[in-house]
């Protein structure tokens, strides 16, 4: 029983966990009450990279979010009438629907955002039902669990 407890403990905390997504900001890629594995050691190997699905500690009140991350260390987005730039091109996103629109989450139409280092932008596939770096910036790395395995 020990052992068993230990193996567990052991896989779930730093190999792979199941989790369960709640909420809507990821539709139409993830719904709520959907259950994936989250990869908890790929992040120790090499950094998030862009269009990773990832599970990640809100910024803002430290619960389990997931996003998808769409600027890296280094990059610049722009959020201009309703359409992401990343490093001056316009993001390509098939995962959306098409004539989906991202609008930022200040009074002005347009933003200009800078990833630092160790700096991530993540946004919800949702962007009309998201909380993600429109609203608290960009995440540091150390806010990341690891990516979802689909």
């Amino acid at each position: 029983l020990v052992l068993a407890t230990a193996c567990y403990f052991v896989i779930s905390h730093f190999l792979l966990q199941s989790v369960r997504v709640v909420g809507r900001s990821m539709v139409p890629t993830l719904y709520d009450s959907q259950h994936y594995f989250l990869n908890r050691w790929v992040y120790r190997i090499h950094p998030p990279r862009h269009s990773d699905i990832v599970v990640l500690r809100d910024p803002d009140d430290n619960d389990l979010s997931v996003k998808r991350v769409v600027a890296t260390p280094g990059d610049s987005i722009f959020l201009k009438d309703g359409r992401v730039y990343v490093n001056g091109c316009e993001l390509n996103e098939p995962y959306l629907a098409p004539g989906t629109r991202t609008f930022t989450d200040s009074k002005y139409r347009s933003e200009l955002i800078l990833c630092g280092k160790d700096q991530f932008f993540v946004l919800g596939d949702n962007r009309l039902n998201s909380i993600d770096s429109r609203t608290y910036g960009p995440v540091p790395r150390g806010k990341f669990l690891g990516p979802l395995v689909r």
